[in-house]
């Protein structure tokens, strides 16, 4: 009898470490299976025109503009006050893992500025070390003065009677 009751015990005891152990490998595998959407992640996103550096060095000064647009292509955006110029962005993002805050690594902006006639007057490249960051997500412009909230405004109107 005692030996009956020994054997039942050692069965459960076998049982609790055998679903502790299964437990363990289905946690380990929910866990490899999580992290598997992070393998092949480089961490690089380029935005923006890619300009092959060849046919860059390629405009010069007295091109035409329909040459300059076989070139390069479609320019970001065109000048529209001050003279006729032709703006290429381009923006390289790195980030260490997916769900971390990304950074600017490299930022250029092609300038291809034309005179009357619609030839290269000159180019610019300008780079990171020339301006700011462009954000191309927000389409918002920061604008000068204080930035009110919906209660600041409420209190404020409050506060004038």
């Amino acid at each position: 009898m005692a030996e009956s009751k020994m054997a039942s015990g050692s069965l459960r005891f076998f049982s609790q470490k055998a679903r502790l152990r299964a437990a363990l490998a289905v946690g380990a595998v929910g866990l490899a299976a999580s992290l598997s959407g992070c393998l092949g992640y480089d961490g690089v996103i380029n935005r923006g025109a890619i300009i092959d550096t060849r046919k860059a060095a390629q405009v010069k000064t007295g091109l035409p503009a329909q040459q300059v647009l076989a070139l390069l292509g479609t320019p970001s955006t065109t000048s529209t006050v001050g003279g006729d110029a032709w703006y290429y962005f381009s923006q390289r993002i790195e980030r260490q893992l997916a769900f971390m805050p990304q950074q600017v690594a490299d930022q250029h902006v092609l300038a291809v500025y034309f005179d009357k006639s619609k030839k290269v007057q000159r180019i610019a490249d300008y780079g990171f070390e020339d301006g700011k960051p462009i954000d191309f997500l927000t389409r918002t412009t920061p604008t000068a003065g204080a930035e009110f909230h919906f209660l600041q405004n409420m209190l404020s109107k409050l506060l004038t009677f």
